[in-house]
């Protein structure tokens, strides 16, 4: 096992709705998807976002896709029209759920 990037074994879409951010996580290899499920949880996600006022995470698996939804709740600093901060939206924060150390299995 190696501690390594989300984005090694995934990549990612995002989009939102007032202060609802919305990513699909899509593994690149659907035979990664079942260790992914186990480490990529509503509880870490939801810790990840913390720094933006992030309440809630609600994780939608689509394992025939190889993928998940993740619907995280008060993140978006009010949303893109409300919030102060420059690019608050869904889209600039695809990247950060990528940045998520996984421990990736041993290469066959």
């Amino acid at each position: 096992m190696s501690t390594v990037p989300l984005y090694r074994f995934a990549h990612a879409r995002a989009g939102d709705k007032g202060n609802r951010l919305n990513i699909a996580l899509i593994a690149h290899r659907a035979e990664d998807w079942p260790w992914l499920a186990a480490q990529v949880t509503e509880a870490r996600v939801l810790a990840l976002f913390a720094h933006r006022g992030a309440t809630a995470v609600r994780r939608h698996d689509l394992p025939g896709l190889g993928a998940f939804n993740f619907v995280i709740e008060d993140v978006l600093q009010g949303g893109v029209n409300g919030a102060l901060n420059l690019d608050g939206h869904g889209k600039s924060l695809s990247f950060h759920l990528l940045s998520l150390p996984v421990e990736a299995p041993a290469p066959d």
